[in-house]
């Protein structure tokens, strides 16, 4: 969404230039962006198919779709109630360790699941 809407962060940071630099340097060390189907719904709460179409079309060669198994969706439930997350920021969280991903992301609340998985500010890792 920072790329797409080109945002800018509290401090006037480019956070869309960031995205752009994050998913071209995916793009020329031929790794792979991954999505989950929660990112997908979340940003149908927001935006068209279309948007969303035009926000992915760029980077569908280097894209791929992950999809929650049971089993964290139940160990994301548990985790957010214990630690007052997001569900949906738990189930990130474990979808990551799970699949030895790097997970990016400007959320304060993952500061409250580092033990489960890692994060970075895209501007971190550019």
């Amino acid at each position: 969404m920072d790329l797409y809407e080109d945002r800018k962060g509290y401090n006037n940071e480019p956070l869309g230039e960031y995205a752009l630099k994050l998913f071209s340097l995916i793009r020329a060390k031929n790794k792979t962006l991954i999505i989950t189907d929660l990112l997908v719904r979340e940003l149908e709460m927001n935006y068209s198919i279309a948007e969303i179409n035009g926000m992915m079309k760029p980077f569908e060669a280097i894209t791929e779709k992950i999809i929650a198994t049971k089993e964290q969706r139940e160990e994301a439930k548990k985790i957010a109630k214990e630690r007052n997350v997001p569900p949906g920021d738990a189930l990130h969280a474990i979808i990551a360790r799970d699949s030895k991903l790097i997970l990016i992301t400007r959320d304060n609340d993952f500061r409250k699941l580092d033990d489960i998985s890692k994060h970075h500010k895209p501007e971190e890792l550019i």
